[in-house]
């Protein structure tokens, strides 16, 4: 089981997110009606304790990071678009921003306590090596959270579709460089769903990985410990 999370080579993904950096956060709210600040602070209340050291991957503007930070963390946020990184440091000047590479972090082995991610492994060009090395840099019973959207089962299936097929990319459409938000439905469906998810982290070097679906199933938040 191997899975090319992205659909657009690394450097396409990262000029998409610059174009969107200005609208990322006003589009986050909207497809989720607000309900991703929400899933943001449940998940940092999953694995974030007060002194921790917390390493944000693919923070985009910094909401997971600022999060983290508030819950007591000592925060550093990683992502590889500046523009995204620009917005972020206007949320905090206590947090570490960096720029860099989620399938080559530039931190040392069992560097960090906690690791997390928010809508973003979906988009590396190699899942498996970036949930290694999320593996990698946290100390042993390390503890990590992954939120990312999945594909639901049941009644909401049909409005699933409907929402991320028909009304996301119209939204984006209607904001100074959301076109680029036609993207989401493509990398969605080529994402493993929660089950083979847990499969994929637990090979990376996670243990007790368990998941639940958020927003009637159409996100899904796992955690596990680093083995």
């Amino acid at each position: 089981m191997s899975y090319e999370s992205g659909t657009l080579e690394p450097q396409a993904v990262r000029g998409m997110f610059d174009r969107i950096a200005a609208v990322y956060d006003s589009m986050n709210r909207v497809m989720t009606l607000g309900l991703d600040v929400r899933w943001r602070r449940l998940a940092v209340r999953e694995v974030v304790w007060p002194g921790d050291r917390v390493l944000d991957v693919c923070c985009g503007t910094g909401d997971f990071a600022v999060e983290a930070e508030r819950r007591g963390g000592r925060v550093v946020g990683l992502d590889f678009s500046e523009r995204m990184l620009e917005r972020a440091r206007r949320k905090s000047g206590t947090i570490e921003w960096v720029r860099g590479d989620a399938l080559d972090l530039p931190f040392a082995d069992g560097s960090f306590d906690v690791a997390t991610v928010g809508f973003g492994v979906r988009n590396l060009a190699s899942l498996e090596r970036g949930l290694a090395e999320l593996a990698r840099v946290l100390r042993p019973g390390g503890r990590v959270a992954v939120l990312e959207i999945t594909r639901p089962s049941g009644p909401l299936r049909p409005f699933f579709r409907l929402w991320l097929d028909v009304l996301v990319p119209l939204a984006g459409r209607a904001l100074p460089g959301g076109k680029a938000y036609t993207y989401l439905p493509a990398s969605v469906r080529r994402f493993p769903g929660p089950d083979d998810l847990s499969v994929l982290l637990e090979r990376a070097g996670f243990r007790t990985v368990v998941y639940r679906r958020l927003g009637g199933g159409i996100v899904a938040l796992h955690v596990g410990e680093r083995a």
